[in-house]
């Protein structure tokens, strides 16, 4: 990474108990006022946050792997972003793009179209939203092939609204009492290496054969000229940080463009230099059809896009595709400086390096405690998922969630995901400095051997 300047210290500390007293205070007034239905990982209030670190308002300053689910990459406080959102503020913050447009959105189009998979021709469509995006890009998939049907996977989490809650495989908490769902959503097998059976001979099942496996259902149970879309994680997200087997992806692309299947990837949580490429279906020499973003996309701005095949995208009629706040002004300038910046700062090859790091000592600790089940992920979208001891693959949640508390105990922001309950997953800021890394990787080690030590 280039050199980058902090605005905070970058450091942990801790000055009073987590709760503090002012953190507790704003508790208290929450419970009078905000839905008991929004729930929040955290026991602390934010006052500022730069860099690798959140400080809240009791002046505790924490090590954050969070990154606010994968959004602040480029730093929640860039100095950059900052500079262009202030700027942009200072002449309109709104006038609805589809009233009165403004070149910001077009500039964010013009990159995306640069930097998404494919040299094709393409059109861009801005949101709010990752679920927004979702949602928008069925809708494109949908007019432009006449077909309802959409292809979704086992451990999927595409959103929280009534179409992307369909798409979404959780029950608790994303779905429960919410239904009934959108319709013709069906549901197919993911490949999950690591939960994987094996062939009769013995041998890992392919990415080639879960793929297969997935295309049977869809062809026996659907029909294949019955399919809009299919939409996939190119890696799951809070299914667990899912890596599908080499080949699952490509075979499953191939088969969507043989049948007139528009091939949708979610880059919500993998866009925009995560997992030390641009979007995670490079890795695999992905293109897809629509490429759904958000997260990353601004510095933490509300934004979001669809980008595509322009022959699908103007396929949908005038007024068809928008709404009032979608590609706001001032988020379209965060995003052109985020992405500048991740360019600038070479955070593709931030991630990488952060994925050298967190691999080589995670993967050493999981040589000597069995509760580590398997570390994966790419770049800085890294998971440990935890098991029972004894060698098995049975989920371990309360572990993992008692490693979680004793990490942010110890004044470090880590979260957990996973079907089971029983992932942990490393997000950080890829501004982070090693020294700081390096800090929260000892605090989550040192979490992981007391509870190992306990079961």
């Amino acid at each position: 990474m280039n050199t980058i300047e902090y605005r905070l210290p970058q450091e942990r500390r801790r000055v009073t108990e987590f709760p503090g007293p002012r953190s507790a205070a704003l508790a208290e007034r929450r419970k009078a006022v905000v839905g008991a239905g929004v729930a929040s990982t955290l026991p602390v209030y934010v006052a500022d946050a730069d860099g690798g670190v959140i400080v809240d308002v009791d002046g505790n300053s924490l090590i954050d792997l969070g990154a606010g689910i994968a959004v602040t990459s480029v730093g929640a406080s860039n100095p950059t972003v900052v500079d262009a959102v202030r700027e942009q503020v200072g002449h309109f913050t709104h006038t609805c793009f589809m009233i009165a447009p403004y070149e910001g959105y077009i500039e964010v189009a013009e990159k995306l179209a640069e930097l998404t998979p494919g040299d094709h021709d393409k059109r861009s469509v801005l949101f709010n939203s990752g679920a927004e995006a979702v949602e928008n890009a069925v809708k494109i998939a949908r007019h432009a092939t006449g077909r309802d049907a959409v292809v979704v996977f086992d451990h999927a989490y595409h959103g929280r609204t009534n179409l992307t809650m369909a798409l979404t495989a959780k029950s608790m908490p994303y779905k429960s009492g919410f239904g009934p769902f959108a319709p013709e959503v069906y549901r197919v097998p993911m490949s999950y290496p690591f939960r994987e059976g094996l062939n009769v001979d013995g041998s890992e099942i392919s990415g080639a054969q879960a793929a297969a496996r997935a295309i049977s259902v869809i062809e026996k149970q659907i029909g294949a000229d019955n399919v809009a879309a299919l939409l996939i994680e190119p890696i799951q997200g809070e299914g667990g940080f899912i890596v599908p087997a080499d080949g699952f992806l490509p075979a499953l692309s191939a088969w969507a463009r043989a049948h007139g299947v528009v091939f949708i990837a979610d880059e919500v949580q993998t866009g925009f230099t995560r997992t030390g490429a641009w979007f995670a279906s490079e890795h695999e020499g992905i293109v897809p059809d629509l490429i759904t973003m958000a997260k990353g996309i601004a510095g933490g701005l509300p934004l979001a896009a669809v980008t595509g095949r322009a022959e699908l995208i103007d396929a949908v009629h005038p007024g068809g595709l928008g709404g009032t706040y979608g590609g706001n002004p001032v988020a379209c300038a965060a995003a052109l400086a985020s992405m500048e910046q991740m360019e600038t700062l070479d955070l593709n090859g931030r991630a990488r390096a952060i994925e050298d790091t967190v691999t080589s000592r995670l993967t050493a600790l999981a040589d000597e405690i069995d509760i580590i089940g398997e570390v994966r992920g790419r770049g800085a979208m890294l998971a440990v998922e935890f098991v029972l001891p004894g060698g098995g693959r049975a989920p371990d949640a309360e572990a993992t969630k008692s490693i979680a508390a004793l990490a942010l105990q110890d004044g470090v922001v880590i979260l957990t995901c996973g079907t089971y309950g029983n992932v942990i997953r490393l997000l950080p800021p890829l501004v982070i400095s090693d020294a700081l890394l390096d800090e929260a990787l000892t605090v989550l080690e040192n979490s992981i051997r007391i509870v190992a030590e306990e079961n």
